[in-house]
């Protein structure tokens, strides 16, 4: 059975950009959010068991999101893709429970070594 994954960027070439670096042979169903409040409803509505997550966006932020996500204690494996590539802003979002940080541009063979590590691939 597919895994819902959900890919929250403003910008609609960052997503296309994500979904095609998934590994061939992933078996996902994916869906998209343009900012933080699509992606909450997206999650709720279970089409976000994984989620690439962007940190800048307008209307709601990457940590917006994942206090919330915390908060309502969603069921969502997160994984920021961010060009914030700060220190502080990692720290953060891993102290929030995503379980990785990969910078931007997104580099295929990170994305696909993060998904090996964590069990997702």
């Amino acid at each position: 059975m597919a895994i819902p994954l959900l890919i929250c960027d403003d910008s609609s070439m960052a997503r296309k950009q994500v979904a095609k670096a998934l590994p061939e042979g992933l078996d996902v169903n994916i869906s998209f959010a343009s900012n933080g409040l699509e992606a909450l409803t997206a999650i709720r509505q279970g089409k976000g068991e994984i989620v690439f997550l962007d940190l800048t966006m307008p209307e709601m932020d990457g940590f917006a999101v994942l206090e919330a996500i915390r908060q309502e204690e969603l069921k969502s494996v997160v994984i920021v893709i961010s060009g914030d590539i700060q220190p502080v802003a990692r720290e953060r979002v891993l102290q929030l429970g995503a379980i990785d940080f990969i910078k931007k541009p997104l580099n295929q063979e990170k994305l696909r070594q993060t998904l090996e590590t964590f069990g997702l691939l």
